[in-house]
């Protein structure tokens, strides 16, 4: 353990990489001799049958959002500037941390008295797959940190370049596909069954965050700000990016920005931008997150892969809302290590300023997961004969007589009738996905047969849906019949924000209806806010307002909503709730949660009207204390704050 201290976490081996490898065979050999298998602590962790079995995160995992280039980065610091002075506090300047972004795989591990106990991926951000079996073979991540302390850390799991490249001359060897980049690489490594194939890619692990952190019996201090989180981690042991840095200003990052821009390829990782952070954690939580990311920080992505291909087709998609998107069909060609066949041509606008045509070769320009955009037209290549591409009016995927009309105010269009088979089919697809009533087991195969057997014609039929209607689909059986009819109904009950994101208003994801959720309350509101409502709503554009407001006055949608709701309990857990149980009292969170995760057990409160706050404070309610308490329950000692068990604060909102 020492010397694997000393080579992966510290980065200063005492020996050379030979003798390394060769006491490592050493100790797996002789733990095989005395136990007859090896050891959990150098290379097994849970057993390979339990592999990727689903687990819900303690704490919900995001996703950054991206910014390209220095006005971008400005106007999200206003943003988050405007969210913090709502929220009562005086700013000059925010100190943020700069770190790589490295081009990995997200890694949550959690530690108990210092021992690795779980390993998680990231999922969908509230469940991940458990993969501690393969994340005990990365040498960089130790299995017993320096202090015996509760923490769960999140991190990049990572295959250097070398590493990469060895790898792909043994599946060439071995007559299997190489691998198409590091990132893909070391994913799939991950997600090996048998560990043994996980250990010898060598894959290495930064953390760069702390979800849940107990001192317990240690004299350790929490982290106040995301630097001393960075110290922590490596004082606990944890590897970390050696090349983060404060900084005081914008002007600070941008220096950093562009210095790693010019030195990425020196490095021995993937590296495609820089995240930035709040610097401070007690303005982190004041700023809080929007339905997808952080509003404290912000991926900074470096400049887009640029590549040509040559343009094959031209067709019109149709999406769930009506919206007509052109789409050019590519001649394949590899980008950042991932093949293209399509991208994005916006709108008609963007087709004649571009003067794209069919058999032309273009510019393709992809960064990161952006979907690939069509940049530019390399005109001197043109074949002869080729003719302007030519909107057309009407599109077979539409309804009605399939016509299109411009939405107003953009350059977009869409369909005028949405009554097709296809619109009904996506809009309901959508409608029991996880983004909106999350119907578990009802995907769009089942939708797809209670469709052609009649048994519903739009979404709010699946509320009237019996035992015996399913087990008129083939290869239902009772217990299947049974579970389809369970999830549906356990589904009946749901947020306001989940019942407005499947109402497939044009334009309106997650956060957008979290937002319409806060602000109105209800759909019946929603379903009368005027104009100059909607406009007065940070982060509700001119678009969404045209859209909410076409919403309105569509009949069949209005019609629908009201069959919908017939069948729903809808809780609102964005609404403040005046009148609730809760109301006027402050709750914080403490420990390991049983039965909730903290997220759920949060939502619950702000259900009921009350708040929830991340640091105990003398105006602190209640302190929720649940496994292996941190420092919080001093502090609400200190100050007086009463302190609840996980079972009193269930009986409190049931």
């Amino acid at each position: 353990m020492y010397h694997q201290q000393k080579y992966h976490a510290e980065d200063a081996p005492e020996i050379s990489d030979q003798a390394y490898d060769a006491l490592a065979r050493e100790l797996v050999d002789l733990e095989l001799k005395l136990e007859g298998k090896k050891s959990a602590s150098v290379l097994v962790g849970a057993a390979p049958t339990e592999a990727f079995k689903k687990v819900k995160h303690q704490s919900r995992q995001w996703s950054f959002d991206n910014v390209f280039d220095f006005a971008e980065l400005s106007a999200w610091e206003e943003r988050l500037k405007r969210v913090l002075v709502k929220s009562g506090l005086s700013l000059k300047n925010i100190e943020y941390v700069a770190e790589h972004k490295i081009d990995g795989l997200k890694l949550v591990v959690e530690y108990r008295s210092g021992k690795l106990v779980r390993a998680l991926t990231r999922g969908d951000g509230r469940v991940g797959e458990d993969v501690t079996h393969t994340a005990k073979t990365i040498g960089s991540l130790p299995v017993q940190l320096k202090q015996s302390v509760d923490l769960i850390c999140v991190g990049e799991v990572w295959m250097g370049y070398k590493e990469f490249a060895e790898l792909n001359k043994t599946q060439i060897k071995n007559k299997l596909p190489p691998f198409a980049n590091p990132r893909n690489a070391a994913a799939g490594s991950l997600r090996q069954l048998d560990p043994e194939v996980a250990r010898t890619r060598q894959l290495s692990y930064f953390a760069y965050d702390i979800d849940l952190f107990d001192a317990k019996a240690t004299k350790v201090n929490e982290p106040r700000t995301q630097a001393e989180e960075l110290a922590l981690l490596l004082e606990l042991g944890l590897p970390t990016n050696a090349h983060s840095k404060t900084c005081p200003a914008l002007q600070d990052i941008e220096k950093y920005y562009e210095t790693w821009n010019k030195k990425s390829d020196s490095l021995p990782y993937g590296v495609d931008g820089v995240v930035i952070k709040v610097n401070e954690i007690k303005l982190q939580e004041t700023a809080g997150y929007t339905a997808k990311s952080p509003r404290f920080g912000i991926a900074y992505k470096f400049p887009a892969v640029e590549t040509t291909t040559v343009v094959e087709g031209i067709e019109l998609q149709v999406g769930r809302t009506g919206v007509v998107t052109p789409v050019a069909h590519l001649k394949a060609v590899v980008v950042d290590g991932s093949t293209v066949t399509r991208a994005t041509l916006h709108n008609e606008d963007q087709i004649k300023r571009l003067d794209v045509r069919v058999g032309d070769t273009i510019i393709l320009r992809k960064a990161g997961d952006v979907i690939p955009e069509v940049v530019s037209v390399l005109k001197e290549l043109r074949p002869a004969k080729t003719r302007s591409y030519t909107f057309p009016k009407t599109v077979a995927l539409c309804g009605g007589s399939g016509e299109i009309e411009r939405v107003p105010g953009t350059a977009a269009y869409r369909c005028v009738s949405l009554d097709s088979d296809f619109l009904r089919r996506q809009q309901m697809y959508y409608f029991v996905s996880k983004s909106a009533f999350n119907i578990d087991g009802v995907g769009p195969k089942i939708i797809d047969a209670l469709l052609d057997k009649e048994l519903i014609k739009d979404a709010a039929d699946l509320f009237t849906l019996k035992i015996e209607d399913f087990l008129k689909l083939e290869g239902f059986k009772i217990k299947s019949a049974e579970n389809s009819v369970k999830a549906i109904t356990a589904s009946k009950s749901v947020s306001l924000t989940r019942l407005i994101v499947g109402l497939s208003i044009d334009n309106v994801g997650e956060e957008t209806a979290g937002l319409l959720a806060s602000n109105f309350g209800s759909t019946d509101k929603l379903k009368v806010a005027t104009y100059a409502e909607l406009q007065t709503i940070d982060g509700i554009g001119e678009i969404v307002t045209q859209n909410i407001l076409a919403w309105q006055q569509h009949k069949s949608a209005q019609s629908f909503l009201a069959r919908l709701w017939s069948h729903l309990s809808v809780t609102n857990e964005n609404s403040s709730n005046q009148n609730g149980p809760l109301s006027g009292q402050s709750f914080v969170f403490t420990g390991t949660m049983e039965t909730l995760g903290r997220d759920e057990a949060g939502a619950k409160v702000k259900a009921m009207g009350g708040k929830v706050s991340g640091s105990v404070s003398a105006k602190t309610s209640y302190l929720v204390s649940g496994g292996s308490p941190g420092s919080k329950a001093k502090e609400a000692d200190k100050l007086g704050v009463k302190v609840i068990s996980e079972a009193e604060f269930l009986d409190l909102v049931a």
